[in-house]
């Protein structure tokens, strides 16, 4: 493995989601087709996937460092990236993009999101919470940017 290919530890997701991961599809491996859930379980991806992965309530999806998923819809309650992903993304409470992932399509989250430097995407992100909500989101934490907080030109 090269230094850029290295696992990364998580800064948004709780650590516990990623190591109460149920299923995996291994490095070297290949699946095509769909894998859904109607309970809260976990897939780590560290091989090839083309197909859609969703979980109706609860979920956690790990695109491992060396996991390729292709022509899909990823849809989770917490999607942690560290390789490369082809399709969409809905991630209900956290969405967490590191410096090795590559992600090629949209990109939702309803609650928080963290995109690492290095971090390669290729579509469009929306916020689907409450805007409303989000003004008052920083009393608990999260960054919200609004154009008032930005540096004003003299």
């Amino acid at each position: 493995m090269t230094p850029e290919a290295e696992p990364t530890r998580p800064r948004l997701l709780p650590l516990e989601r990623l190591t109460s991961i149920s299923s995996l599809i291994a490095e070297g491996a290949a699946f095509t087709g769909h894998f859904q859930a109607q309970v809260d379980l976990g897939i780590k991806i560290d091989g090839k996937l083309e197909g859609n992965v969703m979980f109706a309530q609860g979920g956690t999806i790990h695109v491992g460092v060396t996991g390729v998923v292709e022509n899909t819809r990823l849809e989770a309650d917490y999607i942690y990236i560290e390789g490369r992903v082809r399709g969409a993304v809905i991630a209900r409470k956290a969405l967490e993009i590191t410096g090795t992932a590559t992600l090629l399509g949209d990109a939702s989250y309803d609650e928080v999101m963290d995109i690492h430097p290095r971090a390669r995407v290729r579509g469009k992100l929306e916020y689907r919470g409450d805007m409303e909500d989000a003004k008052s989101a920083t009393a608990v934490g999260k960054l919200v940017l609004s154009p008032s907080s930005y540096p004003q030109a003299n």
